[in-house]
């Protein structure tokens, strides 16, 4: 598809929202705050669609997600705050400010090196530190990564991955600790700095710990419905089978 088929496919799109703005009760009474939490769901439901590599399902899940965008650009134009065309020129600004090795004389020789120069350039903007720009309401284990690697930004990081396990071996020691001495406060600080350490861990493995865990949740997700649907079959609830009975179709479950 050309650039023009492009535009004409987003006019479209706007054209259509102008529409359902002024026509659709429903779409009418929308405000930033009530799209708000269904944007997070949409976002969730991108996500999923790309862990299974489903990439007609991203396809939709794109398309509900720019909905999304077009939705608050089109609320922002009816209060003279911002429309669709100050929303793409800011992002566009902002792109070709930060990437001085691209549209300037800076020279970069890895990756690496953009990432430094881009949180550099996020402090000069007036940023008091590198890590506002981690959302607050991120869930933590994402958060987690997110703290990581923009500290890693500035070069505060680890310098060799055996360090970084070593420094899991610590933690889960001093975790063992605390479940000795039964403080559950203790216990539940000790047990962060455990799941911390090992986000830190995966990156030096270039793991996303979301992905692995999401890979993880979906596998025994998997086993256990095995494991349900063999029992149903065979009449029997789950809460009637010993745990050894069940262990049969759970190791049938992993070897399929």
């Amino acid at each position: 598809m050309n650039r023009e088929n492009q535009l004409q496919a987003f006019e479209r799109l706007l054209n259509i929202m102008d529409e359902l703005r002024e026509q659709c009760p429903w779409d009418k009474k929308q405000t930033l705050q009530t799209l708000r939490h269904l944007t997070i769901e949409e976002t969730y439901e991108l996500g999923d669609a790309i862990l299974d590599n489903d990439l007609n399902e991203v396809k939709k899940e794109l398309g509900d997600l720019l909905l999304h965008i077009v939705f608050y650009a089109k609320i922002g134009s009816e209060t003279n705050d911002f429309d669709i065309a100050d929303v793409c020129n800011e992002i566009c600004e902002k792109l070709i400010h930060r990437h001085p090795h691209i549209y300037g004389d800076v020279k970069v020789e890895n990756e690496e090196e953009v990432k430094q120069n881009w949180e550099k350039l996020k402090l000069k903007e007036g940023k008091k530190s590198v890590l506002e720009g981690v959302p607050r309401s991120l869930p933590a284990l994402v958060k987690a990564s997110r703290i990581q690697d923009k500290v890693k930004g500035v070069g505060f990081d680890w310098e060799e991955p055996h360090q970084v396990w070593d420094k899991v071996q610590e933690e889960l020691q001093e975790l063992q600790d605390e479940v000795k001495s039964g403080n559950q406060d203790k216990i539940e600080d000790e047990f962060g700095d455990v799941l911390f350490s090992m986000i830190n861990y995966a990156r030096f493995l270039n793991v996303n710990p979301e992905d692995a865990l999401e890979r993880t949740n979906k596998k025994f997700i998997k086993r256990f419905q095995y494991l349900e649907s063999n029992a149903n079959e065979l009449g029997k609830p789950l809460m009637d089978m010993t745990l050894t009975e069940m262990d049969v179709f759970w190791n049938e479950a992993k070897k399929l």
